[in-house]
């Protein structure tokens, strides 16, 4: 099995390469495809995001990516908004569930977030008016409206999810989030056999810091999707323990949603745990769902035991010490 992997900038070397270590701990053997971007990227091809990674994606179709810091002031456009939309990986999906050890504000929250990934004002449509006035194109299109509602609810079959949240502005919004809602509607009928809510996004927010356990699935456009799912985040103990991936039909690139954190790179202080369930997803993704669970079972264990945790977490660990935790953690055999 050969996969891509960009490694990315500040402590993305460090938290990728734990996670091949704890994969190829799983006995999963893949022959990882290096692959440029980000900042030494920009250095040393003129561009954080050449053509030849984006074609190596498309040869292999799966990647793991670190954290990528886009060139501030300098002309590029963002890479991840840049990979979503060259591969129309038009589906960001980020489980958000409750883990042991850490304090957070809530407990037993388990849910997704489902986030329409290449329209909206987040594929960033600007253009100067006249000195002084800038407009900002919000693109709502009937084709992805449907397919990424469709999406949620064949996630929620798959897992077997009981409900499905639509989230939208569309009382203010009438005819863009209007659109959008009409799909999702349409597409609800199609699945029965699962609930379907629709909801303003700002009810949402309320909601999801008073009481996240009412949500299961939640499905929205571009924007919104990328507060919510920091949002949730923030309900599991934040961006450091939450993975992520960007899905298309035809390609998929799994990631730590978290920056790259220039302050401690390099200095083996990094907490790789995102990264390494990003991992898990992309495992699960390529059918070694034993492997992923395992791995999931790992990262649960290490952080129930509290040993060898790094700093962010509540230990006095580094990179090095998690991850072997995580390793020692691992299930011998099959672990549903």
């Amino acid at each position: 099995m050969q996969i891509v992997l960009i490694a990315g900038d500040g402590i993305g070397p460090e938290v990728t390469a734990a996670t091949q270590e704890v994969i190829a701990a799983t006995g999963v053997k893949i022959d990882w495809i290096d692959a440029p971007a980000g900042l030494h990227s920009a250095e040393q091809f003129g561009d954080p995001l050449p053509e030849r990674t984006l074609d190596l994606i498309r040869q292999y179709r799966v990647a793991l990516k670190g954290p990528c810091t886009t060139p501030v002031g300098k002309g590029f456009r963002s890479i991840n908004v840049k990979l979503r939309q060259s591969l129309e990986l038009f589906a960001s999906v980020r489980p958000v569930q409750s883990l042991p050890h850490l304090k957070t504000p809530f407990e037993q929250v388990n849910l997704i977030v489902v986030r329409e990934n290449t329209e909206g004002l987040y594929a960033g449509l600007e253009h100067q008016v006249v000195p002084g006035v800038i407009e900002s194109l919000r693109v709502i299109t009937r084709t992805a409206a449907e397919r990424i509602v469709r999406y949620a609810f064949e996630l929620a079959r798959q897992y077997g999810r009981r409900m499905v949240t639509f989230c939208h502005k569309a009382d203010v919004m009438r005819l863009s989030d209007g659109l959008f809602l009409q799909c999702a509607r349409e597409v609800a009928d199609d699945y029965p056999f699962i609930d379907f809510e629709e909801k303003p996004i700002d009810n949402v927010c309320l909601e999801l810091v008073t009481d996240p356990k009412h949500y299961d699935v939640l499905v929205m456009e571009n924007l919104f999707g990328d507060v919510i799912s920091d949002l949730c985040a923030g309900l599991v103990g934040g961006l450091g323990v939450v993975p992520g991936a960007n899905l298309g039909s035809k390609y998929a690139i799994f990631e730590a949603v978290h920056g790259s954190a220039p302050d401690i790179a390099g200095k083996g202080l990094a907490n790789p745990i995102a990264c390494i369930r990003s991992g898990a997803m992309l495992l699960e993704h390529i059918g070694r769902r034993d492997a992923a669970a395992r791995i999931e079972h790992a990262v649960v264990e290490t952080l129930r035991a509290g040993v060898g945790l790094t700093r962010d977490l509540g230990g006095d660990g580094n990179t090095r010490t998690i991850t072997d935790a995580i390793i020692s953690h691992l299930p011998t055999g099959s672990h549903a």
